[in-house]
């Protein structure tokens, strides 16, 4: 094979890098040396080099899956090397994982495409028409500073089009999330892809509600010695149930609340005394559930009550779900009448990124399993009370509906992920220090961990209206310039989008 126009300055460029890379030092003791400025500087670099690198891998890794195509059969590339797929190749060449060398293949492939589209293949001879062409933008960043990971999670969150969800929709979705990329981690980068498609295909909503519902399993596996394992996959709904169940059984232990009424205190301070792991807990307290069945108190084993789904849902999806049908409806172009984008219909089950429909919102409002909060369009939820020093059951849950969770973000990249189970109430306007009052709008959530790092450290947290800011001590920041604490809570931000023009 005759070698592509440059390829020696290909080689050599590689050659050196690895070169640089392997000049770096490994040894501890420079590394103690650094303070921590350069210690910081110089994990951007390494992650740089390593977004780099994941990039010229997935170039390979493209180059490698093109010339072993089905269609080339034993004279392609991997079989003719001795193995029976690229991705097996890889794992031998590379000492990648099988799903390493999988992602490295699909990015590998976007950048083949945003590059070779409309070109003719010198393999094929056929013209070259892009697999996945809306994530053209994903292509052009990953040879820049996109991890592959990010790739991955633009790709596998943003979906394929559908008829709701044209190209034109999804590649300026593709190219808003290699923007977010700098900043969001690929796990949080997933969600707000996932976030996206919902917010452009309304529509299909209640089919990925009830694609998830259908995978819903339990696989019960006994072991040779005795002892037997459970593999049990939830659909949202019913993981909403057991998460509620395991957080009351073990929260305490993982970095739940510290504060609340009497009674609830009590029973956080027995599962912190109780001599049994946090693993032993959890399964003894489920096996005992199932001993004492639907009927049993559940009080002295989980504290209080029945375990109850919050389903947080916009006043206006309310208003136009209980209107008749043709007051919401809208006429198209061709006399057809269809639901507008702007009254998408949709609800949330707490704790839960992807949205439900308003048919599973009524179901469940309907059934009493559920407690439903109703978030208005200032941003705070309706009809909420107020209490002494603590904030009560009712506020806490309010304050869960509007954040999300524990809503600290030092925009530094330090985007805390600990759900509403997980948070206290901080008063906003502290207690004792300014005489502030237990309401909803001046309290907020935070984990245990940030609410103790808050009061230690000299963080302030600030509110304007219905936004509220996190203000950094003076030694962090001379300026104490505000960074902004947008809500965790998907039903707080569909609540507050504005109402579309005309």
């Amino acid at each position: 094979m005759t070698p592509p126009t440059g390829a020696p300055e290909l080689l050599a460029a590689s050659a050196t890098a690895v070169s640089a890379a392997r000049a770096l030092s490994g040894e501890v003791s420079d590394y103690r040396a650094l303070d921590e400025a350069a210690l910081m500087q110089l994990n951007a670099d390494i992650a740089a080099l390593y977004r780099l690198a994941g990039a010229h891998l997935a170039l390979c890794a493209g180059e490698i899956a093109h010339r072993s195509s089905p269609e080339l059969g034993s004279a392609g590339l991997a079989q003719g090397e001795g193995f029976r797929t690229p991705v097996e190749m890889l794992k031998v060449t590379t000492g990648i994982t099988a799903r390493d060398a999988v992602s490295a293949i699909r990015a590998g492939r976007i950048i083949h495409d945003t590059q070779t589209k409309g070109l003719v293949d010198p393999v094929t001879n056929e013209v070259v028409e892009p697999l996945e062409p809306w994530l053209d933008s994903v292509g052009r960043a990953l040879t820049k500073d996109l991890s592959v990971a990010a790739a991955d999670a633009i790709r596998t969150g943003l979906g394929r089009p559908s008829a709701g969800v044209p190209v034109a929709a999804l590649a300026g979705a593709a190219e808003v999330l290699c923007d977010l990329a700098a900043t969001l981690d690929p796990d949080r980068l997933f969600q707000r892809a996932r976030a996206m498609r919902d917010e452009l295909d309304a529509a299909g909503v209640a089919e990925r509600e009830e694609a998830r519902r259908a995978r819903r399993s339990l696989h019960l596996t006994r072991k040779p010695d005795g002892m037997g394992r459970l593999v049990w996959e939830l659909d949202p709904e019913s993981l909403a149930v057991v998460v509620e169940v395991y957080d009351r059984l073990t929260s305490p232990r993982r970095g739940g609340p510290r504060f609340g009424p009497t009674e609830v205190q009590g029973h956080a301070d027995r599962i912190v005394s109780d001599l049994r792991t946090t693993e032993q807990l959890a399964s003894d307290g489920f096996v005992q559930l199932l001993q004492s069945g639907a009927a049993a108190d559940p009080s002295p084993l989980l504290g209080t009550g029945t375990p109850a789904v919050r389903i947080l849902v916009t006043e206006r999806a309310l208003e136009e779900a209980r209107r008749p049908a043709h007051a919401s409806e809208s006429q198209t172009a061709d006399g057809s009448s269809s639901v507008p984008f702007t009254t998408a219909l949709m609800g949330w089950i707490e704790g839960q990124h992807d949205p439900v429909s308003m048919k599973t919102v009524e179901r469940l409002i309907c059934t009493g399993a559920t407690q439903a909060v109703t978030i208005g369009a200032t941003g705070q939820p309706l009809d909420v009370g107020r209490e002494q020093r603590l904030f009560t059951t009712r506020q806490r849950i309010a304050l869960a509906a509007r954040d999300g969770g524990c809503r600290w973000n030092d925009g530094e990249g330090h985007d805390c992920e600990r759900p509403p189970s997980w948070s206290e109430a901080h008063h906003i306007r502290h207690w004792a220090r300014d005489n502030g009052e237990t309401n909803v709008a001046d309290g907020i959530l935070l984990c245990k961990y940030h609410h103790l790092l808050l009061h230690n450290a000299g963080w302030e947290i600030v509110r304007d209206g219905s936004s509220y800011w996190l203000v950094p001590p003076k030694q962090r920041d001379p300026a104490q310039k505000p960074r902004a604490l947008p809500t965790k809570s998907a039903a707080l931000r569909h609540a507050l989008r504005p109402e579309p023009s005309g």
